[in-house]
């Protein structure tokens, strides 16, 4: 028995990776995020070009070095861009489902609410994986298209070759993919309130704003420490030598916490939620 629910587990898991790849709308989302750096090094290669370099110096480290285009692209993507199309994703989980007539079937069908709201977080989690990819493969393919490669200095003034510069980039976005699984668990959650994905979209965006305004306000300090977009812009602590890593510990427990707490929310509301009649 245990082992049929696996494989229906996994076949059910299968099925929404199939259905979330085939859309347009994901491709398209995952185009915009690859949009993102290749803008940026085609407007420092053009700006370089007439202004001799002279810029911001983080624009003019792109100049010296294309590796810079992939963590450029990621810091300038973190506020909006990619809570932007997680939010999608996310708030289209279960709302989606119920707004096409579809989730009915789901649950006659040998899933289980469980294991049905399981897989359709692990299929948000894994968008978040590919949208982060996305950006920094893109950034990375332009940057040594359009600027020198070399080894990369870091914030403590060590230099790393080009290899472990890589690895360090591949780091970053492991850093960036783990601050969005909380931004996809409420999204499941809010998801789960509505059949409207439209709704569960924009409201799980405008929360990713919201917290982010809230988190430039000095006078609520008492409560950044416990908002998801917290330690979204921690990785510098990545590029010292040696890497610490203790930001991205802290990082991975805030998560966790919104996971485990808007995962039982979410399982609350499902668990109860009329989609048979």
């Amino acid at each position: 028995m245990t082992g049929a629910r696996a494989v229906t587990g996994w076949a059910l898991f299968g099925s929404e990776l199939s259905v979330l790849y085939r859309r347009r709308r994901t491709w398209a989302l995952l185009a915009a995020l690859a949009a993102v750096p290749i803008l940026i090094a085609v407007a420092v290669r053009l700006t370089a070009a007439t202004r001799g370099g002279r810029g911001p110096a983080f624009l003019d480290q792109i100049t010296q070095n294309g590796l810079f285009v992939g963590v450029t692209a990621l810091i300038l993507s973190i506020p909006l861009f990619l809570p932007l199309t997680i939010g999608v994703v996310a708030g289209d989980t279960m709302a989606g489902e119920a707004s096409h007539g579809t989730l009915r079937y789901l649950l006659v069908a040998p899933a289980g609410r469980v294991r049905l709201l399981v897989v359709k977080y692990l299929g948000a989690v894994v968008f978040c994986i590919t949208a982060t990819l996305s950006v920094v493969v893109a950034g990375t393919l332009v940057g040594v298209l359009l600027f020198p490669i070399g080894p990369v200095t870091l914030l403590s003034g060590d230099t790393i070759d080009v290899p472990e510069s890589a690895l360090r980039l591949l780091w970053i976005a492991g850093y960036v993919t783990v601050s969005l699984l909380g931004l996809s668990a409420i999204g499941l959650f809010i998801s789960t309130l509505t059949d409207v994905p439209v709704g569960a979209m924009a409201a799980t965006i405008v929360l990713s704003v919201t917290a982010q305004v809230l988190g430039a306000l000095p006078q609520l300090d008492w409560l950044h420490p416990w908002l998801f977009t917290n330690y979204w812009l921690g990785f510098a602590d990545l590029l010292r030598q040696p890497p610490d890593w203790t930001s991205f510990g802290d990082n991975t427990l805030l998560q966790l916490g919104y996971i485990v707490t808007f995962g039982a929310l979410a399982y609350g509301r499902f668990l109860t939620k009329d989609v048979l009649s």
